[in-house]
């Protein structure tokens, strides 16, 4: 199944420059594995407003469970609020294999 996550992030007061640095970067690394194993499937930066840490990502999970597992397992996931929409296929998505090879319907 594929889930679209809006991550919202906010920082809490205090929070000191090196500390952001540091759970930024464990966060980068997180992601690369996540990628790696097929869950993070793509991710953007939406327009932001001053100071907004928001992200959209598109996940690969076989449920709800295993992409929990996965978003919990994120660093930034401490400071942070998701919203997670499960997508279905639409017939006419012009990525679909069975549309491409002329074996979909409209």
């Amino acid at each position: 199944m594929e889930f679209l996550v809006d991550m919202v992030t906010t920082v809490p007061p205090g929070t000191t420059d090196g500390e952001i640095a540091d759970m930024r970067a464990r966060e980068a690394v997180r992601a690369a594995e996540l990628a790696a194993q097929g869950h993070l499937v793509r991710l953007w930066r939406p327009p932001l407003a001053p100071g907004e840490w928001r992200s959209w990502a598109l996940f690969q999970a076989d449920d709800a469970d295993q992409l929990e597992t996965a978003l919990a397992s994120m660093p930034l996931r401490v400071w942070r609020h998701d919203t997670v929409t499960p997508l279905t296929p639409h017939p006419s998505d012009p990525g679909s294999a069975g549309r491409l090879s002329g074996t979909g319907r409209p």
